[in-house]
């Protein structure tokens, strides 16, 4: 099953549109299956709202959270077609963060292949009632939540007849850059047996070894963020990918998908025709003449495998050869 990448530049466009539109590019050049944004919106956010320790690292530490989106936020009713359009050109999904009933009513027009419900808004349960209302597939993130809150937003869509097939978790560590040995992984498997449903993870740690990671236990959607430059002003830039790392790490994902194969253990055809050079089989140490007694001093096992099994070698010991071997023949009786 192929893994969905999504290159998630978020914010990070710092509010220019040129900086969003090159990020599309990026993101389609490197293989991702879609780009994904975050609709901002001041209105949501009091004024009295402050920023996390590392916003205020990256930023203007004495701004507040409100002022900081102000500044990097979109007009999205016009900014949407544009970047619609240009994803279209370059061949990428587009995707986006909702926040709220009215950015779901915006963006719903689009017709989006998913309603991307990010961490902060699993107990918004107005929007959740509101997204399974129609019926579409879903990403819901859950960085931060328990597995209570979990189930009570799963049992909003359920009790709303949204199928499980067309959800998706995403397990999630909001801090950012998140360490590692936070990451906990294995919350994936945990999610996916106690849910029965597709599980994903959203990264935010340094580097690509927790997605690639996360590939090899099942997860069926990747999001990482990424920059055009790490060095640039803004809250999440300092833990994202730069360009040429996100095309790295879509590289080893599709490797890693590959190389996961079945869930079986047979040897491969590659296997069989390797398996008579490196094989072990009785062969004779020095030469046998027919009628003379096999001894461990004129068979034994060796390269290659064109001789008897290694589990006969003590079955035919003291028995008369039935012809005669030159040293070094394979034995078979």
């Amino acid at each position: 099953m192929k893994t969905i990448i999504i290159a998630e530049a978020g914010i990070n466009h710092n509010g220019s549109l040129k900086k969003a539109i090159k990020m599309i590019d990026i993101a389609a050049q490197s293989g991702a299956d879609y780009i994904k944004f975050q609709h901002t919106n001041p209105d949501l956010i009091s004024s009295y709202a402050k920023k996390s320790d590392y916003q205020k690292k990256n930023t203007n530490a004495f701004e507040t959270q409100k002022d900081m989106i102000k500044k990097i936020h979109f007009n999205w009713e016009k900014i949407y077609p544009l970047l619609l359009k240009r994803c279209q050109k370059m061949k990428i999904n587009f995707l986006t963060s909702i926040f709220s009933v009215k950015d779901l009513e915006k963006i719903n027009k689009y017709k989006l292949d998913f309603i991307k419900i990010p961490s902060g808004e699993i107990t918004n349960y107005p929007l959740l009632r509101a997204i399974a209302k129609l019926k579409k597939k879903i990403i819901l993130s859950t960085g931060m939540a328990n597995t209570k809150e979990i189930t009570e937003a799963l049992n909003i869509f359920y009790k709303n007849k949204l199928s499980k097939k067309k959800i998706t978790l995403l397990h999630c560590v909001s801090a950012y850059p998140t360490p590692y040995k936070i990451l906990n992984l294995n919350s994936i498997l945990y999610l996916k047996n106690k849910y029965k449903i597709n599980v994903g993870f959203s990264d935010h740690s340094i580097g690509i070894e927790a997605p690639i990671a996360a590939v090899a236990l099942g997860s069926t959607v990747i999001e990482k963020h990424f920059t055009l430059d790490q060095s640039l002003k803004g809250p999440d830039h300092s833990s994202s990918l730069a360009p040429k790392e996100l095309k790295y790490m879509i590289n080893c994902i599709r490797n890693i998908e590959i190389s996961l194969g079945k869930k079986n253990k047979k040897p491969s055809k590659l296997e069989l025709k390797n398996l008579p050079l490196v094989r072990q089989s009785i062969h004779a140490t020095n030469d046998i003449l027919r009628g003379e007694r096999f001894t461990k001093n004129n068979i034994a096992l060796m390269r290659p495998y064109y001789g008897m099994h290694p589990k006969f070698f003590n079955k035919i010991l003291n028995k008369k050869s039935n012809k005669s071997y030159k040293k070094f023949y394979p034995i078979n009786i």
